[in-house]
């Protein structure tokens, strides 16, 4: 086993995430078997209970593990499966200490931060990087390790890490935050430079100079169209010879055709000319990384057909009419975006914040036929919708916003656990069981009598007023393996009106879209019949 440390010791959010996940997407193409951990100085034992406003979206993994959104970048660009393990916490190490010393594993010993919790640490690393993530099931060769504030972690002193330094365009930082390294014991194998131009030779030479690294050694990655771009910038900087020799590893110095397909696709990345536009109505707008698997999903799937994406972000609470003059041109201007939009989308979510402005653009893309694609709550608030609109329930709801509505429609699920937060929904890889063979989204996902996709929920449509809403048209065509929750529903006579209680972004890949998101931007651009005419294939061109 191989360990390969990313850190970086100036400001947070320059892509130590998409240079772990590059670095290990040129080392797969090479041949080898990778895995990433994530490494966070939180006590939180997980990242369930985070606001989306605090680190971005909640990433939810096959085994149901609620992680940080990093890891869904290692899966996205790995095209691996991770476990809720390959995301450690201080949390996390701290309570797995604590067990043991409870449980009577330290023979009275006095427990401390040197050596139990650094022992702790390294053995959590050790045993998690032999854990399979591909579909071979074989154990990974190579494991990239992304570390924040690594001072929390001393044991990687006793481990021969390769970490990795990013900087500004100006070289002080960068040796502020090798000169802390070294402080650690640890010193830099490469050096990766941000910026958002590319840097001149004589920086470079000033960093190998001031850092006591060799020139080649420093790598620099300038702001690109997109981040498929950057492995390849790592690959022409010569980052796999160096491999190759630092870590003696059994492979050539040229890249795959894993390498070559991603190239390709950065290529024809920048040179895409139709554009679709999508509005993505939800409440956490202000911040786009509370959306990032949601934006990816349908950036993959706009490639696919060769669109580029125009997303515009809709705060719901915009949609509802309001009385004061500033709320008033919002309201206008929120309503112009959404009409202008060539598909709807309405994403997860928790709270009631926001929910009448989702049932107004619910509303409108189905009067309207606009294509539509409905995540978690955005099904949910669908069914509601229908409720009120065309099952004239006027007061239908969620008990989750009215426990004493009269017509419960989304209704509190077995598996939910009022007391503890953390942990207590339905969560991870569930199978979806299709019930007929005319169902849109059957035909997307390849005619398969069944999918598994993940989870994130703690309400559901009340089963047993589903008979009400089929009789009108909206067809639950989807349902868990017993028979009693409801999955995906599609309206009769419209383009494309979908809602799925699970959550597909998470398993989009660049290479493999999403099938609901793929259908929503099929439907946009008004490709869909000719697709599905077509078997499911994409055209050639």
């Amino acid at each position: 086993m191989k360990y390969i440390l990313v850190t970086g010791g100036v400001i947070s959010g320059i892509g130590k995430g998409i240079i772990a996940s590059s670095i290990g997407t040129i080392l797969k193409s090479c041949g080898l078997r990778v895995t990433a951990i994530k490494i966070d100085p939180y006590i939180n034992i997980d990242a369930g209970t985070f606001s989306p406003y605090e680190h971005g979206e909640v990433f939810v993994l096959n085994d149901g593990g609620e992680v940080d959104l990093d890891l869904g970048n290692y899966e996205r660009f790995l095209d691996i499966n991770l476990y809720k393990d390959n995301n450690i916490t201080t949390g996390k190490i701290y309570q797995h200490v604590i067990n043991k010393e409870r449980h009577g594993d330290y023979l009275g010993k006095t427990v401390q931060v040197v050596p139990h919790i650094t022992d702790a640490v390294q053995e959590w690393v050790m045993n998690q990087a032999k854990v399979p993530v591909d579909d071979d099931r074989k154990e990974p060769q190579i494991c990239v390790i992304e570390a924040i504030e690594i001072s929390c972690y001393l044991s990687f002193q006793n481990m021969s890490f390769q970490p990795n330094a990013t900087g500004e365009q100006k070289t002080k930082p960068t040796q502020n935050s090798v000169r802390a390294l070294r402080g650690l014991g640890l010193s830099p194998d490469l050096i990766v430079c941000r910026s958002a131009k590319p840097i001149e030779m004589a920086v470079k030479e000033k960093i190998s100079m001031f850092c006591h690294v060799e020139p080649e050694q420093v790598i620099f990655i300038h702001d690109v169209s997109s981040t498929y771009r950057v492995p390849i910038l790592l690959e022409e900087q010569g980052i796999i010879k160096y491999f190759k020799q630092r870590l003696n590893l059994p492979i050539d110095d040229q890249p795959s055709d894993l390498l070559m397909k991603w190239k390709k696709m950065a290529d024809r990345y920048e040179r895409l000319l139709k554009v679709c536009s999508i509005a993505l109505v939800g409440k956490y707008t202000k911040l786009s990384d509370c959306y990032a698997s949601v934006f990816k999903a349908l950036e993959h799937s706009a490639l696919a057909i060769n669109h580029k994406l125009d997303l515009m972000y809709i705060d719901s609470t915009e949609l509802e009419r309001s009385t004061e003059v500033e709320n008033s041109v919002k309201y206008h201007q929120a309503w112009h975006k959404l009409c202008k939009a060539d598909g709807i989308l309405v994403p997860g979510g928790f709270g009631i914040r926001g929910t009448e402005g989702k049932l107004q653009a619910i509303s409108w893309a189905r009067t309207k036929k606009k294509p539509f694609l409905g995540v978690c709550l955005g099904m949910q608030l669908a069914v509601v919708e229908f409720a009120r609109n065309c099952l004239n329930w006027k007061d239908a709801n969620s008990t989750e916003f009215d426990p004493d509505t009269k017509n419960p429609v989304v209704i509190d699920m077995p598996e939910h656990n009022p007391g503890d937060m953390g942990g207590t929904m339905r969560l991870g890889k569930r199978r979806t069981v299709f019930k007929t063979q005319n169902s849109v989204l059957r035909k997307l996902y390849g005619d398969e009598t069944f999918v598994e996709e993940r989870h994130r929920h703690r309400y559901e449509v009340n089963p047993e007023l589903t008979h009400c809403f089929e009789e009108k048209g909206l067809k639950f065509v989807g349902h868990d393996t017993e028979g009693n929750r409801m999955e995906i529903i599609e309206l009769e006579n419209h383009p494309y009106f979908v809602g799925v209680q699970f959550h597909p972004e998470f398993s989009s890949r660049p290479m493999k879209p999403s099938p609901p998101y793929l259908g929503l931007l099929l439907a946009a651009t008004g490709t869909l019949n000719a697709y599905l005419q077509r078997g499911c294939k994409l055209s050639p061109r």
